[in-house]
């Protein structure tokens, strides 16, 4: 695994130049660096334990652990932080409401081992068997239906308080328009200050639990659990976020690779395994699957520096953050209106970019294929679709994913035998992560 060498005077970034991955500011500038690493991803990371009922200091632990795995795993040469990916929140709490957090934790684990052994073939064989498999109109109905199908769960929150759920709402809509940059990708986060602080002022918030937490000790871990006879049900609803995260991985390499150089995408299988471990280890443990960070991208996109040596820094710092109980008990306070309207946007932004997919490729929407694989899809997932026999229940997203694959590639089969008109699709598409704040 290389060191890295100074980049020029380890002060400054010459115009028109980048600090690559294998290379290093001095050491306080890579620090500070570091440290707004740190800054970009907490808006969202914080978010996914906090609306699915996880400990935060145990998701900003194993954060800190994956992405040093990442590193690790990536031999030092692909800059990225792992935080919480959003495309987990629906069938955590689809899983926590019937089976508990352990079989939650087991469907992450299920999904890391998965998404791990599609890295190895990748790095093998490609990614052409992914282009087949999961075409842009496929993917773009997959990654819609896991926003919309969290609609209820927005709306429930929402309904608490409904003036502090307004305020965070068009605070996070106006951060968006009034602010450029790094700003303006961090708007969720600050939304979600404007609605804390209007809350505290409504007397909203209870600060018991901070009062009494200590400001040192260790994060709270809880082990996966694969005895349950509900928990083979409620992983089945996890497989789709897999071709999400596949989506997601490979949209941060291409860009990292746009920004610094094209060799960085011969890693692409190796960011899968990455990703896929250190979602493995957390959820065996009690942590959120985890996955790349467009805001991470933004900050480097800014700075023009992409070392690794400064996600060493935010890994670390990261992991010191998750040993003080007393911030867990700080974002365990964050009552339900500004969660119902932090999510009434960020839901939906999940679902507009499972749409942005399509407008992107151009998916033509004339073929009957094509309009039935997004709507019978879309619908499925809105309407919280479900199918049980016995213990074992199957949810909207893994219906909808299902029926979307099926549609598809049943539909152009008989489509080519016919000679009516088959639709074949294009590459996979690089998406923007479903984890963080759209660029």
């Amino acid at each position: 695994m290389p060191v890295w060498s100074l980049h020029g005077n380890g002060r400054t970034v010459e115009p028109g130049k980048v600090v690559a991955p294998t290379e290093r500011l001095n050491w306080g500038a890579t620090a500070a660096i570091g440290m707004q690493h740190v800054i970009a991803m907490f808006g969202a990371t914080f978010l996914v334990p906090v609306l699915t009922g996880f400990p935060v200091p145990t998701t900003l632990l194993f954060s800190g652990v994956g992405t040093i795995l990442f590193l690790l795993v990536t031999r030092n040469k692909l800059p990225s932080y792992l935080g919480s990916s959003f495309a987990f929140i629906a069938p955590v709490t689809a899983a926590t409401a019937t089976a508990g957090m352990g079989s939650a934790l087991a469907g992450i684990v299920a999904v890391g081992l998965l998404l791990a052994a599609v890295g190895v073939i990748v790095q093998f064989a490609g990614l052409g068997w992914i282009d087949r498999l999961m075409p842009p109109v496929v993917a773009g109905a997959i990654v819609a239906l896991i926003g919309f199908n969290l609609a209820p769960v927005a709306w429930t929150n929402f309904q608490v308080q409904p003036l502090t759920a307004t305020i965070t709402l068009v605070s996070v809509v106006l951060f968006s328009v009034l602010f450029r940059g790094f700003l303006g990708r961090i708007s969720i986060f600050l939304g979600v200050i404007v609605g804390y602080v209007v809350a505290l002022l409504s007397g909203e918030i209870d600060f018991t639990a901070v009062e009494q937490a200590a400001w040192v000790g260790l994060p709270e871990f809880q082990i996966a659990d694969f005895t349950s006879p509900q928990t083979w049900g409620v992983i089945a609803m996890f497989l789709p976020v897999v071709l999400v995260l596949i989506a997601e991985n490979v949209g941060h390499v291409r860009g990292v690779a746009t920004m610094t150089d094209a060799s960085v995408n011969r890693h692409t299988g190796r960011a899968l395994i990455a990703d896929g471990a250190a979602t493995t280890v957390a959820g065996f443990f009690g942590g959120s699957g985890t996955t790349t960070y467009g805001e991470n991208i933004g900050v480097m996109a800014a700075t023009r520096v992409y070392s690794t040596a400064a996600y060493w820094v935010a890994g670390a710092t990261a992991i010191l953050l998750s040993l003080s109980p007393k911030v867990g008990e700080l974002f365990n306070s964050i009552p339900a209106g500004v969660l119902g309207g932090v999510t009434t946007a960020l839901y939906g932004l999940i679902g507009i970019i499972g749409i942005k997919i399509w407008v992107d490729n151009r998916v033509d929407f004339s073929r009957p294929v094509n309009q039935y694989t997004g709507a019978v899809a879309l619908v499925i997932a809105i309407a919280g679709f479900t199918m049980q026999w016995g213990d074992f229940q199957l949810g909207a997203i893994v219906i909808g994913s299902a029926a979307a694959l099926l549609i598809y590639h049943l539909g152009n089969a008989i489509a080519r035998a016919r000679k009516t008109g088959a639709d074949d699709g294009g590459p996979i598409p690089a998406v923007g992560p479903l984890g963080g704040d759209p660029e």
